[in-house]
């Protein structure tokens, strides 16, 4: 299924650095039940931010898509519900 609403990182594997290919996000921490508070982050002008609860350093690389990470694996799916 296709990528819906706010993109969602987790950072199941404590990586101290994900590169992602877009800057309005979620930040997740890890998954559920591990997770934070989910976090809206915007990098604005700016390349990079840091999550305040995780610690976990967002770089955005325009060579990315939005649904990918390096490293692999740190995007989570998010999907339509259905009322």
């Amino acid at each position: 299924m296709a990528q819906v609403g706010t993109p969602q990182f987790s950072n199941d594997i404590g990586a101290e650095k994900i590169e992602i290919g877009v800057k309005k996000f979620k930040c997740i921490g890890a998954q559920s039940p591990f997770d934070h508070p989910h976090v809206a982050l915007d990098m604005g002008q700016e390349t990079q931010i840091v999550c305040p609860y995780c610690s976990t350093l967002f770089q955005h690389s325009s060579d990315l898509a939005q649904t990918q990470t390096r490293p692999a694996g740190c995007n989570v799916p998010t999907t339509a519900t259905s009322a």
